[in-house]
């Protein structure tokens, strides 16, 4: 087992625009079921009609990933906020 352990550190993780990459998957998703559906009889006839309904659960999960995402940057924004306000001897409002 210790050939299989890595021998670095982990690099940190990249931070990008995750809302608005997580948000255009999900209209992509949305988009290519809207596209697909007028051919919903062809799909059904020739037993493809997953691809239908996999674009759309893509679309569904993409919600769910940009309430997680939007969430997860609020997150480390109060965060960020609280580590600032506790850096520079506030305690913000609060504690007044």
């Amino acid at each position: 087992m210790a050939k299989w352990t890595p021998k670095h550190e982990a690099p940190e993780p990249l931070e990008g625009p995750v809302v608005a990459t997580i948000t255009g998957g999900t209209i992509l998703w949305f988009v290519l079921f809207l596209a697909q559906l007028p051919f919903y009889g062809w799909f059904d006839d020739h037993g493809h009609l997953w691809w239908l309904w996999t674009c759309l659960a893509g679309a569904g999960l993409g919600l769910i990933g940009i309430w997680y995402v939007r969430g997860r940057d609020a997150a480390i924004a109060r965060d960020r906020a609280a580590a600032a306000a506790s850096a520079s001897g506030t305690a913000g409002p609060a504690a007044q």
